[in-house]
């Protein structure tokens, strides 16, 4: 297992490379999620210095029989705790399965404010045997800040974790 982790800085493209195998070093031989979960948001907001990053598990809903999207590991400025599916990016990424990049948050319909800072986003789902698990959700305190660079860097990271 890496005990820390090497930054570096240069392209994007460079950096998500260097990352990729120390955080697969994390998980190697880790078998609990919470914890895997805790070390790959730490890589990430280590690396890139984003103002927040963390996951929502898919988890059953204390309202009802639905489920909703909960709070797991983050690191960043408290958040949002629970999210139905539809409703801003993580839910909606969850409803679609798919990527959603948001160059401004105040433009995309429903979005949830948890934090006024945050001006742009991106979520990607965690789909294991075709269901969204989780999703993973990056924030960022500057406007256009994800594109197709971290869409195909962070679905490759989601993919590493084990649901």
């Amino acid at each position: 297992m890496a005990e820390d982790l090497q930054i570096i800085v240069g392209n994007k493209a460079d950096q998500y490379q260097s990352l990729i195998p120390q955080i697969k070093g994390l998980l190697e031989g880790e078998p609990d999620l919470i914890a895997n979960l805790a070390n790959v948001v730490a890589a990430l907001k280590e690396q890139f210095g984003w103002f927040w990053v963390g996951f929502y598990l898919v988890k059953p809903s204390v309202a009802d029989s639905s489920s909703e999207l909960v709070l797991a590991p983050f690191q960043g400025p408290v958040a949002c705790t629970r999210i139905k599916k539809g409703r801003g990016v993580c839910g909606s990424s969850w409803a679609e399965a798919k990527t959603i990049v948001v160059p401004d948050v105040e433009k995309f319909p429903g979005h949830i404010a948890c934090s006024s800072l945050s001006k742009s986003e991106i979520v990607v789902p965690v789909i294991r045997n075709n269901e969204v698990v989780a999703v993973l959700d990056v924030d960022s305190d500057e406007y256009d800040q994800f594109d197709s660079t971290d869409q195909k860097y962070l679905e490759e990271i989601v993919n590493l974790i084990a649901f």
